[in-house]
C-alpha cells in the first residue's frame, strides 16, 4: 500500500509556492529576529546557550546557516533606528519594536505604493541598502518592524530549494 505524500489536513509543499495576495505576491520570509537592547544578554542566549553560528559585523549578529530560515539576526536597536531614521535613537513617537520580520516580494515599489494607499505609515520607502537589498519598512499593528524586500542573494538560494 502506498503512503500518502502528506499528512491529512496539511497541504503539499512546493518549492515554487507563492502566497497570492491580490496582485501582490510574497515569495518567502527573507529573515527575522529580535531587536536587541542588551547585546551581551542576547549573545549569551542565542550564541552561547542555543549555539547559533552567527557571523558578526559591527555588532550585528546574523546567520544564513540556521536550518529552516533564510536569515536570522540579532539587530541592535541603534542600528534599526539608523536604518529607518538616519539616527541611532529610536524616535519616541513610535513604539520600540521587539522584533523584525522581512518578506521578499515580487515588486517592492508596487507593494510600497499599495501599502501607502491603504494608509500604512512607512518608515522607509523602496530604499536600496548598502548591502544590496531593496526595502520598505513599517511598524505592524503588533509592534514588529516589518520589511517588504527584494533580497537578490536569497532569491538565488530560493530558486535552488
Amino acid at each position: 500500500m502506498r503512503r500518502a505524500s502528506h499528512r491529512a489536513g496539511q497541504a503539499k509543499r512546493s518549492p515554487s509556492i507563492h502566497l497570492a495576495m491580490g496582485a501582490r505576491k510574497v515569495l518567502f520570509v527573507a529573515g527575522f529576529g529580535p531587536i536587541v537592547r542588551d547585546a551581551g544578554r542576547s549573545r549569551a542566549l542565542y550564541r552561547k546557550q542555543l549555539g547559533i553560528p552567527f557571523e558578526e559585523v559591527d555588532g550585528y549578529l546574523h546567520t544564513e546557516k540556521l536550518p529552516g530560515a533564510y536569515a536570522f539576526a540579532l539587530w541592535p536597536l541603534e542600528q534599526a533606528a539608523q536604518s529607518c531614521f538616519g539616527s541611532p535613537r529610536w524616535p519616541r513617537k513610535y513604539p520600540v519594536p521587539q522584533a523584525w520580520l522581512e518578506f521578499d516580494v515580487e515588486d517592492v515599489p508596487k507593494m510600497t505604493r499599495e501599502l501607502k494607499s491603504r494608509g500604512y505609515q512607512l518608515l522607509v520607502e523602496s530604499r536600496e541598502e548598502p548591502w544590496g537589498q531593496t526595502v520598505t519598512r513599517l511598524l505592524s499593528p503588533e509592534g514588529l518592524l516589518v520589511g517588504v524586500t527584494r533580497t537578490p542573494w536569497l532569491r538565488k538560494r530560493a530558486r535552488h530549494r
